[in-house]
């Protein structure tokens, strides 16, 4: 029938466009798939863990009052971490996330406060946006927070610290001689294979005395952390 030429076309052209896909997917899985490790929780991994923040300036980083930083040169942000409040700047938006009272929380476009519906997906977004991009920032300092379990984990014949959260998100930290993170693993919901790995790098000290990572890079994309800045 005539209709069949032009389907064989059009699942020629799906099949060309898609195979490929698919098998660089399963490369990449092949490649990168980590089963969660197991190890022992307890006083090894605490210190550790322990080792890890005196190695990054922990102290500092309780002392720090104010943190600014622009994220993939996309998002902007000036976290008042002792007043428990955070502006995010994307395109030409800003928010006043409230992080202590959220429904405080104020969005603005080109200055102008926006309310409603409108306002509250745009505080929706950038709370969305600052909890997913700070990981990024200070993940290694919250190891010690409620609901958090250390596992201490042999990885390449090398002690690694386990993190999981009350979500069961897990992170794999991989550390340097000195203790500081070079690399961390990942099983959680968004992460499309188990144990990907991202790099940790460009350790900035800052003006307070912390230290913040400035790059990460994830198979082939880079995260670059810049404008960074603290108080």
């Amino acid at each position: 029938m005539a209709y069949k030429k032009p389907l064989k076309i059009i699942l020629g052209i799906v099949v060309f466009l898609t195979l490929p896909s698919l098998l660089f997917f399963g490369y990449l899985y092949y490649q990168n798939h980590q089963d969660l490790p197991t190890g022992q929780q307890g006083s090894a991994a605490d210190k550790l863990a322990t080792k890890m923040l005196m190695a990054l300036n922990y102290e500092a980083y309780v002392g720090t009052d104010y943190i600014e930083w622009t994220f993939k040169n996309k998002r902007h942000y000036k976290w008042h971490k002792a007043d428990k409040n955070c502006e995010v700047y994307w395109k030409d938006y800003k928010v006043k996330l409230n992080l202590e009272t959220p429904t405080e929380s104020k969005a603005y476009v080109h200055s102008f406060i926006i309310q409603g519906k409108l306002g509250a997906e745009l505080v929706e977004e950038a709370t969305t946006y600052f909890r997913e991009d700070i990981f990024w920032l200070v993940a290694p300092y919250q190891v010690f927070e409620k609901d958090v379990k250390r596992t201490l984990v042999t990885y390449g014949k090398k002690d690694a610290l386990l993190v999981t959260y009350s979500n069961n998100d897990s992170y794999l930290w991989q550390f340097n001689d000195k203790h500081v993170p070079v690399a961390c693993s990942m099983w959680n919901a968004k992460t499309p294979i188990d144990g990907l790995q991202a790099t940790w790098s460009n350790w900035q000290n800052t003006e307070t005395g912390m230290k913040l990572p400035q790059f990460h890079k994830i198979l082939f994309f880079g995260m670059e952390i810049s404008d960074v800045k603290t108080k």
